[in-house]
């Protein structure tokens, strides 16, 4: 049945005919909802080796997506791909050579193979720059496959050390034959060398059952595995061991161990070969913080610190070209911040900064295969941001297209980062979003706590918080203990084990707000998505009179029935680290803490939610029902986590918009 189901989604994607951009949000919604809601214009995009092309994914009609290839000489798009979204998503495409692109695809299916029925299944194609020629680039699995590949691999390395060829991850399948005799024994996650034109290939690694991780050096060659040790329970242990080669010889030998306990990472994680230093980039903890180091693979294995923060965690490398070089890494300390290794890029980004003064946020995205053309993002707090190309050679620098057109004409607001002071005495990082013109002060108000939990917010451009005051909220997004980005000690134990802290800090930031005299206690609500919708609830259970209203997007309502949707799955161990036993599950679940509940609920959940499943908000829904509480719960077919459609969103933003204003007697907007 999995066979024919993803035949026909990748049928449809061929199929799908390209729609207009962003069609209008069905009546009655807002405005406003419509334009924020409002998915990128520009969803991903890819410069071709010789930088005379652009490949990128629109937003099309609903939560469709439409592959685009545009020539730098003319500027006129071409339509070459189109995926309905449903099932059947595009997620990326690259070139793989100057006429050939490679495109991920996304489906989520009902096959009853877990508990939850649906699963979510990912494959690559190839085609050709004008849409011709497309074939299924992923492994197919056939009648006699004793086993189901949900992912299609991953392209490791696009010059695979032949032209027109990549490095791809394989998830082998053992197969059987007429009768019981197996005519394909080897199984697990190995590499292949796959020629994008012929579909020809060879592998390159032999699949291991325990492999969960390889990394090339860029040029074709594998020089990193990680392998995932097994529980006899078959589950996953949070142990990986990685293992390296040495410059042109096969043997494996130890690199180290990575320890994901929790969520929390300890030990060596490898990132990024770099073949000509002859080194592997990766990060590691240095006095409670996540430092960037470098370790020499000629057998020496010397560790040298490249660069840490005595403030904050070093979270990203950057890396360019398609050799995926690394040549700087980045932090966020108020806002984000680059450190780059490479003297030229360096100096780069400095002129490149100067010559967008209101677009601080610069990010290389693309570079031809010589890097003498660059595709680059610049964006800020109130302009969503726009991509550009820039030619080394002659140093012209031209846009692109922009990110939301959508919102060209509309004033944003500006992001403040400011701390509060929790009840302990703690200092809690956050950005203050005011309205535009306002006096910042006795306004309605939302606090807008982060999902995740293990994530941060940071200062850039929001559209959920930009909605809201773009309707006349102020909004503040605390990064609560529990968040990542400030080394172990304050990310706790995770916002689950350490709720009580978590909550506590997401609760002192409405008290502050009211100290402050910027919200008006009568019209304190809060917002949040994922865990920041479990966040929402959960702070009510603490403190039942702070806020007066509550929205919560696909949030967790219950920590058992959350592990329990891990346990078809082999990562459940971690899961189950990560949750915890004892009194906190009870006691931080929402859905377990109802009655305590006072505030108005407005719950927003996708039925096809890989993360969470719908099943959370319709137990919390029918929890308050049956204590009397007031709540409604809104759900959104075959939409998942993400509800990644503009009109689901703009739906979503127009209904929550109203129901605070119902509930916090607001006047209607303008």
């Amino acid at each position: 049945m999995n066979r024919y189901l993803l035949g026909t989604a990748l049928a449809v994607c061929l199929a799908t005919p390209l729609l207009p951009a962003i069609a209008a949000a069905p009546s009655p919604v807002s405005d406003a909802a419509t334009r924020f809601g409002a998915r990128e214009d520009i969803q991903q995009v890819s410069l071709s080796p010789s930088g005379t092309a652009i490949a990128y994914i629109a937003a099309i009609e609903g939560h469709g997506a439409g592959l685009f290839v545009v020539s730098v000489a003319d500027g006129v798009p071409k339509p070459i791909l189109a995926s309905s979204g449903n099932p059947d998503r595009l997620t990326a495409c690259k070139w793989s050579t100057d006429t050939r692109l490679i495109c991920g695809i996304y489906m989520i299916l009902d096959t009853g193979l877990t508990h939850g029925g649906f699963n979510g299944y990912t494959r690559l194609v190839a085609v050709d720059s004008d849409g011709k020629n497309l074939k299924v680039l992923s492994a197919r699995t056939n009648e006699r496959s004793l086993g189901v590949a949900f992912g299609g691999g991953d392209v490791i390395d696009w010059n695979g050390g032949a032209p027109g060829t990549v490095l791809v991850t394989r998830s082998y399948v053992p197969e059987a034959t007429t009768g019981s005799l197996i005519a394909e024994s080897r199984e697990g996650v190995g590499v292949d060398r796959i020629d994008t034109v012929s579909l020809r290939r060879a592998n390159v690694e032999p699949p291991n059952d325990d492999a969960v991780d390889y990394i090339s050096d860029g040029y074709g060659a594998v020089r990193i595995m990680g392998k995932r040790l097994k529980l006899n329970t078959g589950y996953n242990s949070d142990t990986i061991l990685y293992s390296y080669r040495k410059s042109g010889d096969r043997t494996w030998l130890p690199l180290g161990t990575l320890k994901t306990t929790g969520g929390v990472l300890s030990g060596f994680n490898p990132y990024a070969v770099d073949r000509d230093h002859n080194l592997v980039y990766g990060f590691d903890t240095k006095d409670g913080r996540r430092a960037l180091y470098t370790i020499a693979l000629d057998g020496s294995l010397t560790r040298t610190l490249v660069v840490d923060r005595p403030d904050v965690d070093i979270d990203d490398v950057i890396r360019i070209g398609r050799q995926n070089r690394v040549v700087g890494a980045s932090f966020v300390t108020d806002k984000r911040q680059s450190l780059f290794f490479d003297p030229e890029l360096k100096k780069l980004a400095a002129s490149l900064s100067r010559a967008l003064p209101g677009l601080p946020l610069v990010t290389f995205v693309d570079a031809s295969a010589d890097e003498s053309k660059l595709l680059l993002f610049a964006g800020s707090d109130v302009d969503p941001g726009h991509y550009y190309l820039y030619d080394k050679t002659t140093r012209h620098l031209a846009e692109a297209f922009p990110a939301r057109a959508a919102l060209a004409k509309t004033t944003l607001a500006s992001v403040k980062s400011i701390t509060f002071t929790a009840a302990d005495g703690t200092q809690i990082p956050a950005y203050l979003t005011l309205p535009p013109g306002s006096t910042g002060k006795n306004l309605p108000t939302i606090v807008m706590p982060h999902g995740g939990p293990e994530a941060r917010d940071e200062w850039n451009f929001d559209w959920l918080s930009q909605f809201f005051a773009n309707r006349g909220y102020a909004v503040l997004q605390p990064n609560y203990r529990g968040s990542t980005g400030y080394g172990i000690a304050w990310f706790k134990e995770n916002g689950f084990k350490s709720w009580r802290t978590a909550i506590g800090d997401v609760n002192d930031s409405g008290r502050w707000l009211i100290k402050q005299g910027i919200a008006d206690p009568a019209k304190l609500a809060i917002v949040g998505w994922s865990y920041g919708g479990y966040a929402a609830l959960q702070s009510a259970v603490l403190d039942p009179s702070l806020f007066k209203a509550i929205v919560a997007v696909a949030p967790v309502t219950d920590l058992e029935t959350l592990r329990q949707e891990w346990h078809d799955y082999t990562d459940f161990t971690e899961q189950d680290a990560r949750i915890g036993k004892g009194p906190h599950v009870r006691e931080g679940s929402p859905a377990q803490n109802a009655a305590r509940i006072t505030a108005p609920v407005l719950l927003f959940h996708g039925d096809r939610d890989q993360n969470v499943g719908i099943g959370e908000s319709r137990l919390m829904a029918s929890r308050l029902k049956a204590a009397g509480k007031s709540v409604e719960l809104v759900e959104f077919h075959a939409l998942d986590h993400q509800l990644n459609d503009s009109n689901a969103r703009a739906k979503m933003l127009d209904k929550a918009d109203g129901f605070l204003r119902s509930t916090l007697a607001l006047p209607p907007a303008n």
